[in-house]
C-alpha cells in the first residue's frame, strides 16, 4: 500500500470515527489528490481550527479559488461548522478531510470530476 492510499485510509477513519458517515472513497481521494504534495507535510496536512488566518485562507483558496463560490458569510459559517463537527478535543484536523466535508456541504463535488 502507497503512503497516499495509508492517508486516505486514515481519512476515511476519521471520517467514520469524528462525523459517523462512510467517504465517499473516490471523492476522498480526489481531494487527497488535489491536495499534492502537501499531505506528506506534516504541518500543511493540518488544519488549526482555532487560527482565524487558516480558516480565511480555506475559505479563499479551496471554496472561492477551487469550488468557485462567491463571498458570503455562509463560507466562513460552514468551515467554523466543520471545524466544530470535528471536535474541539482534535488540535490538528486533516485538511483533506476537512476540505472533503466542505465539498459535500455545498454540494461541489463536481469540481473533482
Amino acid at each position: 500500500m502507497s503512503k497516499r492510499d495509508e492517508l486516505i485510509e486514515k481519512y476515511a477513519a476519521d471520517l467514520k470515527d469524528k462525523f459517523g458517515e462512510n467517504a465517499d472513497m473516490d471523492l476522498l481521494t480526489k481531494v487527497t489528490i488535489g491536495l499534492g504534495p502537501a499531505v506528506y507535510n506534516n504541518d500543511a496536512s493540518k488544519v488549526s481550527g482555532s487560527d482565524d488566518k487558516e480558516l480565511e485562507t480555506i475559505k479563499n483558496n479551496f471554496l472561492i479559488k477551487k469550488l468557485g463560490m462567491d463571498d458570503s458569510p455562509a463560507l466562513m459559517d460552514a468551515i467554523k461548522s466543520v471545524v466544530t463537527e470535528y471536535g474541539s478535543s482534535v488540535k490538528n484536523k486533516h485538511r483533506a478531510v476537512v476540505y472533503y466535508k466542505l465539498a459535500k456541504h455545498f454540494g461541489k463535488e463536481s469540481a473533482y470530476n
